[in-house]
């Protein structure tokens, strides 16, 4: 059999990049306050099967309520399909790999209408069939019913070796077969040296070397 390029897995090099989901930190307490106004029924999620951004009547509003939880950290999931970020964060994203994501600035305020930082909604719309199978140990579940006909399942612990060859310059992306991000060593240092906090409690950003899942 021919052997990959990868030759296996390279510990350090690639990263799960997801919004923290492990740390018992309270819920943000913050929600899209018009997203009646901006879905179009009968979808029930703002961001389309395809990823990236509809056309938006309104710009996005947050509303955060200071008395019923924390304040959303950088890195935050769950906001009708996309992440919540902050400032610093979208600064990085922006530096490292404009191409990987969409963006969407959001009007964030308090309950009673005080300003509060800017925050952005973001998708990661790069998708690349990076994968090393035979050098992986991915679950790999084949069926029909899957938008591309099998997907890699993570759940109980995986090995992903990346292909370099794919990937290029890129430095974060979705695969076809999974829903996870991943993001490159370069990604990772350069929102370290950002000064965003490295446990993913603080920052909302969880990164798990793709190596040892």
């Amino acid at each position: 059999m021919k052997q990959s390029p990868t030759q296996g897995p390279q510990a350090g090099q690639f990263y799960l990049f997801s919004p923290d989901l492990e740390s018992s930190r309270p819920f943000r307490v913050a929600e899209v306050e018009n997203l009646s106004v901006l879905i179009d029924p009968p979808r029930i999620i703002l961001r389309p099967d395809t990823g990236g951004f509809p056309a938006l009547r309104e710009e996005p509003r947050i509303v955060l309520d200071a008395f019923k939880g924390p304040e959303p950290r950088d890195l935050e999931g769950g906001f009708s399909g996309y992440w919540l970020v902050s400032e610093r964060l979208w600064r990085v994203m922006k530096a490292v790999d404009p191409q990987a994501f969409d963006f969407v600035e959001c009007d964030v305020h308090l309950a009673d209408g005080t300003p509060m930082p800017r925050r952005f909604l973001c998708d990661v719309v790069r998708e690349l069939d990076a994968i090393d199978e035979e050098c992986s140990r991915p679950d790999i579940e084949s069926d029909e019913d899957f938008v591309n006909g099998k997907f890699y399942s993570i759940a109980g612990g995986a090995s992903l070796a990346i292909r370099s060859e794919v990937v290029r310059d890129a430095h974060a992306f979705l695969t076809p077969f999974s829903t996870f991000a991943i993001a490159s060593r370069e990604f990772v240092d350069a929102v370290r040296a950002a000064g965003l906090p490295t446990n993913p409690r603080d920052s909302g950003i969880s990164f798990v070397d793709a190596a040892a899942i």
